[in-house]
């Protein structure tokens, strides 16, 4: 028996000693490690993203300087790492295919995503250029990981069960996010509660625990997940990533040839694009309006605490009608809230709307991702995932400009939003293109 047959032989005991155990709740050991992930990850996307770096970083890393200034240098570094995550992700995916290495890959960029923001936690006042790379770095880390994880549920689940573990990882990320955060939060507010001098102290120890929340969370997968029967192409690094650009050109092609698959990508760059304008502009229009920092802290953890059930819902909502039914369900509360932040006045109202994002923000998102799983094959799924992901990146690029440009035609600010139901709309008749999995 060769080397190949050994290692893929190995894998597959492995794996169905992991799947037939006892099930917890209804998932298995796999199941839940790598749904655990997700828990880990939206650490650094709750307090870092989110929570506190953009506040820090104006106030404290670039005292003294023009907010303007700031603003406009962060944006450039965020620019630039997001383009390099954009365009390298089809590479990167491609690479791990050739390789069978999605799960050390992982494991690599977590690290050092977590070295990043234990450095942000070090840093001292008027470090503005250190805190800016970091950051851009992280970012960069943080969302090739991601890539390399959602590449790795076609080895966790299938068929019906992908939409049930994929609702699961992201209910997990909102809780495990919202529950560090609110601990963050009341470092800040309360510093003397954890034997903190001050805020400032507060924040920076606020990124240590995001750091060693990410790794220690981050085991289960790296202990119980395989690639079970990946392939494994041997030769010298330059050989093999060589391989990877033309493997991430084959992917492109395969995409573009499969119907299907190009009509899904297509109506998940508008509806995505929907979503995250909502978000983005819900929070532009809550500053607007007069609403406090306390209110914009209160809707993310409403949004978190709310994302946790209602994610979970969509499982028993998709288990006879397939994912589709879901996102259907998902797109059109988000049309409804379009039309309702038309009316939003007040801090309630803003909550109010939190609470709704809440309650369809996760379910897209996984059942997006889940539907996606079911129509590729698994073992190139970290090339097709990164075609997935660049589709993400780009993703708010048309929502502002359909938002601005409804403004200028209504000369009325509160409509603008009104726009973006172009965009859920279409994105809804090119889903109809694509084929329900099978669900049993």
């Amino acid at each position: 028996m060769s080397q190949t047959q050994k290692r893929t032989r190995k894998q597959n005991t492995g794996i169905r000693a992991l799947t037939t155990k006892a099930e917890f709740l209804g998932f298995t050991r796999a199941e839940w490690s790598w749904s655990l992930y997700d828990w880990a990850n939206s650490s650094f996307a709750t307090t870092v993203m989110a929570g506190f770096f953009q506040i820090f970083f104006k106030k404290y890393w670039s005292s003294g300087i023009d907010p303007q200034l700031t603003t406009a240098r962060l944006g450039v570094v965020l620019s630039v790492s997001g383009f390099a995550i954009a365009a390298l992700s089809p590479v990167f995916g491609a690479f791990t295919d050739l390789s069978g290495r999605k799960k050390q890959a992982l494991f690599v960029t977590m690290l050092l995503a977590s070295a990043c923001v234990v450095g942000l936690g070090l840093l001292q006042e008027g470090d503005w250029l250190p805190a800016m790379y970091l950051y851009g770095l992280a970012m960069f880390l943080f969302t090739a990981s991601i890539n390399f994880y959602d590449s790795l549920l076609p080895f966790v689940a299938g068929g019906e069960r992908t939409n049930r573990v994929s609702l699961l990882g992201y209910s997990m990320g909102y809780l495990g996010g919202g529950v560090l955060f609110l601990i963050n939060v009341l470092m800040y507010l309360k510093p003397q509660w954890f034997g903190l001098a001050d805020g400032v102290q507060a924040v920076k120890y606020s990124f240590f625990s995001v750091a060693i929340w990410w790794i220690v969370f981050s085991l289960p997968l790296m202990k119980n997940v395989e690639e079970v029967g990946a392939p494994f192409v041997a030769g010298a690094l330059p050989e093999q990533i060589v391989a990877s650009f033309r493997g991430a050109a084959t992917a492109a092609r395969d995409i573009w040839q499969i119907p299907t698959l190009r009509f899904f990508l297509l109506a998940y760059w508008l509806y995505i694009d929907g979503v995250y304008t909502v978000i983005t502009m819900a929070v532009d229009y809550g500053m607007s309006i007069g609403l406090e920092s306390s209110d914009l802290i209160s809707a993310l953890l409403v949004t978190q605490f709310v994302g946790f059930p209602a994610t979970l819902a969509y499982t028993f909502l998709t288990k006879e009608r397939g994912p589709k039914f879901g996102l259907y369900i998902c797109i059109g509360i988000y049309m409804l809230t379009v039309i309702l932040a038309t009316q939003m006045k007040t801090g309630v109202h803003f909550l109010l709307l939190a609470g709704t994002i809440g309650l369809v923000q996760g379910g897209v998102q996984s059942l997006s991702r889940s539907l996606f799983v079911q129509m590729i094959p698994k073992e190139k799924s970290g090339e097709f995932f990164g075609f997935f992901n660049l589709v993400g990146k780009f993703a708010s690029v048309i929502g502002p400009m359909v938002v601005g440009a409804t403004v200028y035609l209504t000369q009325t600010p509160q409509y603008g939003m009104l726009g973006l139901l172009f965009l859920f709309g279409t994105g809804v008749i090119l889903l109809t293109r694509v084929p329900n999995p099978d669900v049993h």
